[in-house]
C-alpha cells in the first residue's frame, strides 16, 4: 500500500478508535513527541492530550468523515460528530505525519448543528 493510502487509513483508524474508546490503539498511532493544538489547547504534549482531550466516558454516537485529503506528510480532515445526547458538530483537523505515525494534530472548531 502506498504512503497516501496508508495515511488515509491511519486517519480513519484514529477516529474509529476514538469512537470505540480505544485509547490504547490511538497511543500506538502517535509519535512520542506528539503535540495537539486547538482553540483551547496550545501545543500540549501527548500526556496532556490523553488527559484533557480523551473522554472519561463515551460521548459520541457517530463520527462521519466528510472530507479527507493527504498530501505528503500532511492530512486534512473534516468530520461530523453526533453525540449521545443527540447534538452534533463539525470540526476540521490538520494532521502531520512523521514516518508512519501522527506527530501533530491541529483542530479547528466548526459550528454546532
Amino acid at each position: 500500500m502506498n504512503d497516501m493510502r496508508t495515511r488515509q487509513q491511519t486517519v480513519r483508524d484514529l477516529y474509529a478508535a476514538y469512537l470505540e474508546d480505544r485509547k490504547d490503539k490511538v497511543g500506538t498511532m502517535l509519535t512520542e513527541d506528539f503535540t495537539f493544538s486547538s482553540p483551547r489547547d496550545d501545543h500540549i504534549d501527548r500526556a496532556a492530550y490523553f488527559e484533557r482531550c480523551w473522554p472519561k466516558e463515551p460521548l459520541f454516537r457517530r463520527i462521519d468523515i466528510e472530507f479527507l485529503a493527504v498530501d505528503g506528510d500532511e492530512a486534512a480532515v473534516r468530520y461530523r460528530v453526533e453525540k449521545l445526547d443527540g447534538t452534533s458538530f463539525h470540526n476540521m483537523e490538520s494532521l502531520r505525519f512523521r514516518g508512519g505515525k501522527i506527530a501533530s494534530v491541529e483542530v479547528y472548531f466548526g459550528r454546532n448543528l
